[in-house]
């Protein structure tokens, strides 16, 4: 694993426009992905995650015109994910101009997907996305749909075979914290990323630059991706482009709030903070 721990910008995705919620509901809207990709781009994040918050729900994917318009002005990787379940869908947003492919749907239904797919593209290009929600007995199960869909299967022994089956990292979401400013899962984290030797991404519920070094330092995870503080952040600094009273809930565009517990906080100030806890991390231009 690298000794450079990296920060991802993860941007949900929903039609045309970048998206929020809390336990990956209740979306509201934020803005144009782009927007805010190249604005992460400009602070030095490491990488984006753009998911496609309802293409599994509708069993289609319609991210690859966002994609081609991103690859084209953002040059780090880009992982892309959502309503993707087959080589053929695969191939597609890897044309796009993805760098990586984010699976969970699709691979909880046929796990012989990550086998086949780390084969054809590459270990390096396959990552699968785990949102786990935690059970009355302690236990992590993985649901899909946007934790919507109760499967029954185990985290930790389905993190083992998504490695064994191929893949080349591993995005563990907690849907019980994400959206929340509480902070990251550090028990399912440390769960996760002791069970397997590729890397782990800790997703869902960072609120402070405190939050991600957490997770990297107790938690043992190799990134994190982080989302509401950047955007709040984002939208804190920008003015929004275009008309978006016709594209669902924008009461967050019209008051330019934020949840209590999230304060905005750029990249650069989430790495100052990685800095001061000895995390290695690239440098990027300290601002703020």
């Amino acid at each position: 694993m690298s000794l450079t721990k990296r920060v991802i910008a993860r941007l949900d995705i929903k039609g045309p426009n970048l998206v929020k919620g809390i336990h990956l509901e209740g979306l509201r809207v934020l803005g144009k992905p782009e927007d805010f990709a190249r604005y992460y781009y400009s602070q030095g994040a490491e990488e984006l995650m753009y998911m496609d918050m309802v293409a599994s729900l509708y069993e289609r994917n319609s991210l690859e015109e966002i994609i081609r318009r991103t690859a084209s002005e953002v040059f780090i990787p880009l992982t892309v994910g959502g309503g993707l379940r087959t080589i053929n869908d695969i191939r597609a947003v890897l044309l796009a101009g993805a760098d990586k492919v984010s699976l969970n749907t699709a691979v909880i239904r046929n796990p012989e997907l990550i086998r086949q797919a780390s084969r054809y593209f590459g270990s390096s290009t396959i990552v699968v996305s785990i949102e786990a929600i935690k059970q009355s007995d302690g236990k992590y199960l993985a649901y899909v749909d946007n934790g919507r869909e109760y499967t029954g299967v185990e985290v930790v022994s389905w993190a083992q075979k998504i490695e064994e089956l191929g893949a080349g990292e591993i995005v563990i979401t907690s849907v019980d914290r994400e959206g929340t400013g509480l902070g990251y899962d550090i028990n399912l984290i440390q769960k996760v990323s002791s069970a397997v030797s590729i890397p782990v991404v800790a997703c869902g519920g960072g609120g402070s630059p405190e939050h991600v070094s957490s997770a990297i330092v107790e938690g043992g995870a190799e990134a994190v991706a982080v989302a509401s503080m950047l955007h709040y952040d984002y939208v804190s600094k920008n003015s929004m482009k275009g008309d978006f009273s016709n594209e669902g809930n924008t009461e967050f565009l019209k008051k330019k709030s934020s949840f209590a517990k999230i304060k905005p906080n750029s990249i650069s100030s989430i790495k100052k903070e990685m800095i001061k806890n000895g995390i290695p991390t690239r440098c990027t231009r300290m601002e703020n």
